[in-house]
């Protein structure tokens, strides 16, 4: 018997089949089509606020989603490089034609693991437990686990105005049967809607009216491999859309499938069309759009920030409004998507489904939106999968851990009304999920599920005993203020009075950790020195950090049975215990996490606990 099924190769399916098949446990992915594995619908890009981040942390954990943004990078870019380092996040273009065929040859190539092409029509379920997976020419498959990842292809619709293509990205087949039978089992099945700008041929645009915007010379990566890939660096551009623009979007909003009644489904709140862009925000006198290129090998490229479900005619128009598109060539027009999806009211913490044991759903299908967040419930999906086929514990990262930690309880504790986007709003921890300690937070965890390599983890305890060692010769170096004084005044950076502690002096806000490498004349790698510099310069902050998660986050160690009755307690709110026995929370801090649960409700079940 097989030990898993994952449904679909998308984002989150790579990571979920990676998973289960290099924790040793044989594992079936079935997709459509597997040229589409790990393909980019929509935006060619990975990272960005908040999700630049949660790359990373699939990486400490053992993901592959950095690695294969590294390989296949055409613009490196660290956002909000200026700003502190709660909101610093790595931005890359990714090569949309290679991405995909690289992620595939990482799948080809690992053990346990066999690649279907096929289309799912149904899940085999005795008992309230899924057993496999019915394929639509009849052939059956028995698991013990099945992972739903079918992105935005359930039930799914194209919209251009008010024509309605059943498609699914790219022209792909739209999938039925899963959608239905969803339906049948009771799970509430819900209706979004995203969409995708239009793509032009390169060599139409006049980019001579728009604003170059260069990546970064320094050689980032996602992963901590530090592997550089020396691929060929190449320019976004910036304009602004016109006045004419508005107007025209004004005057044709009927005709949009959004404002034309065609469209069912709720759109993204923080990805909007333009038309929503241009009705929601009418006193603004522009909007940004970027035009980012797609692959090295196309001539093509993506109009960011300029989606819409306007008919093919009126989308011509509204394009040649904008500087140095007058004359473009489109290849792709923009349309709207709908499809189905599951309310993740549905699902555990641990991405399994409440209703039927031993079935995970990860990715678009729970109401989120982008491939990061995708891709680290896939690798969740997975990696609990294994585990409950191991007779061991799931695990669930805290908010405090990890934006992985964040995005799922946010789904898992408040559910969705529009398609999810992760944001460093969303955590109360920002400063404590930061982009050079995802591997402090989480390595050691990738190491004891024993899904991180070796080689990776000795390098990080290596890095760590480094950063103790040279954190202690910085305290006991003294720095003569003669000796400062020659380098801080050639930078025209204050001059010190007396001679200090080199520790001392990284903790005033004008120097920085390359200043003490200067004046000291070291050798050191800037990651050592910059994870010093960040330590010493917040330390009251992230110690003040650390004490609140403790506090708030004390609650998540008191377990509620799975059956507990609140229908018991007589004097919890009606409220409260609607939505309790709604969520079924598995702590005390997933219950005070719940819209409509106050304090006095916790308190009482808290004595009711106790009574039992």
């Amino acid at each position: 018997m097989i030990d898993c099924i994952v449904i679909g190769a998308g984002h989150a399916g790579c990571e979920a089949a990676l998973a289960t098949a290099r924790k040793n446990h044989q594992t079936l992915l079935i997709t459509g089509n597997l040229n589409m594995t790990g393909s980019m619908p929509c935006n060619p890009s990975i990272g960005g606020p908040a999700k630049g981040i949660v790359v990373r942390e699939i990486d400490a954990l053992g993901g592959e989603m950095a690695r294969n943004a590294d390989k296949t990078q055409v613009q490196v870019k660290m956002l909000n490089s200026s700003k502190g380092p709660a909101v610093r996040a790595l931005r890359v273009q990714s090569d949309k034609v290679l991405y995909p065929k690289e992620m595939l040859k990482v799948l080809q190539s690992t053990k346990n693991l066999q690649l279907i092409e096929a289309y799912v029509e149904s899940l085999i379920i005795e008992d309230n437990t899924v057993k496999g997976v019915i394929l639509e020419d009849g052939r059956k498959f028995y698991s013990k686990s099945t992972i739903v990842t079918t992105g935005t292809y359930m039930n799914s619709v194209i919209l251009r105005g008010h024509d309605k293509t059943v498609q699914g990205p790219d022209e792909q087949k739209t999938s039925y049967g899963l959608s239905k039978q969803f339906k049948q089992l009771g799970f509430d099945v819900i209706r979004l809607k995203t969409g995708t700008p239009a793509r032009i041929y390169k060599d139409s645009i006049d980019f001579s009216k728009t604003q170059v915007e260069n990546g970064d010379d320094i050689k980032y990566t996602f992963s901590y491999d530090n592997i550089w890939y020396d691929r060929p660096q190449v320019p976004c551009h910036l304009l602004y859309t016109q006045d004419e623009t508005k107007e025209l979007i004004l005057n044709n909003l009927e005709k949009s499938a959004m404002y034309g009644g065609v469209v069912e489904g709720v759109g993204p709140r923080y990805c909007p069309s333009i038309e929503d862009k241009i009705v929601r925000f009418k006193d603004k006198e522009r909007h940004q759009i970027f035009l980012e290129p797609e692959s090295l090998s196309l001539n093509e490229i993506y109009v960011q920030g300029f989606s819409t479900s306007m008919p093919i005619d009126v989308q011509d128009k509204m394009l040649r409004t904008l500087p140095g598109l007058e004359n473009c060539r489109v290849k792709r027009y923009a349309y709207a998507i709908e499809y189905d999806a599951i309310n993740p009211l549905n699902i555990k913490p641990s991405l399994e489904t409440k209703l039927i044991n031993n079935l995970y759903l990860a990715g678009q299908i729970n109401g989120t939106s982008g491939y990061e967040e995708a891709a680290c419930q896939g690798l969740m999906a997975g990696i609990n999968a294994a585990l409950k086929i191991e007779g061991k514990e799931p695990l669930v990262l805290k908010r405090d851990e990890a934006y992985i930690g964040v995005l799922i309880d946010d789904l898992t504790t408040k559910g969705i009304n529009d398609p999810y986007r992760l944001l460093t709003s969303r955590s109360e921890y920002r400063l404590l999920l930061r982009h050079d300690n995802a591997d402090q937070r989480l390595m050691e965890i990738g190491h004891q599920i024993e899904l991180l390599e070796d080689e990776k983890y000795n390098n990080f305890k290596q890095k760590m005993a480094l950063i103790s060692e040279f954190t202690e010769t910085l305290s006991g170096t003294k720095i003569a203020m003669k000796d400062a004084n020659i380098y801080l005044e050639a930078n025209h950076l204050p001059l010190l009075s007396e001679g200090v502690n080199a520790i001392d002096l990284l903790k005033r806000p004008e120097i920085h950790y390359q200043d003490i490498i200067n004046i000291l004349k070291m050798d050191v790698n800037p990651q050592i020195i910059e994870a010093i510099e960040i330590n010493v310069k917040y330390n009251g902050y992230i110690s003040k950090a650390i004490n609140q998660a403790e506090k708030m986050l004390n609650g998540d160690s008191i377990k509620i049975p799975e059956d507990f009755d609140y229908d018991a307690i007589k004097n919890l709110a009606s409220e409260a215990k609607e939505k309790l026995k709604k969520i079924r929370p598995l702590t005390i801090g997933q219950a005070t996490r719940i819209s409509g649960v106050n304090p006095s409700d916790i308190s009482h079940i808290l004595i009711y606990m106790k009574k039992m």
